[in-house]
């Protein structure tokens, strides 16, 4: 089987509140990490969201 073109990641916050969104990445056009500035509810303020992996 071919492999998925999109994939699902986890943005997790840089405020290190433990907060986090799940979305999903096109892995074919979108090689690098992903970066979004968001919401954060915890820190109540936009920060930075840095892609991780989903254990």
């Amino acid at each position: 089987m071919a492999k998925a073109t999109t994939i699902k990641i986890k943005l997790e916050s840089t405020a290190n509140t433990g907060f986090f969104y799940v979305t999903n990445k096109n892995s074919r056009t979108m090689t690098e990490k992903m970066v979004k500035r968001k919401y954060d509810p915890v820190a109540r303020k936009h920060v930075d969201f840095k892609e991780t992996k989903i254990k």
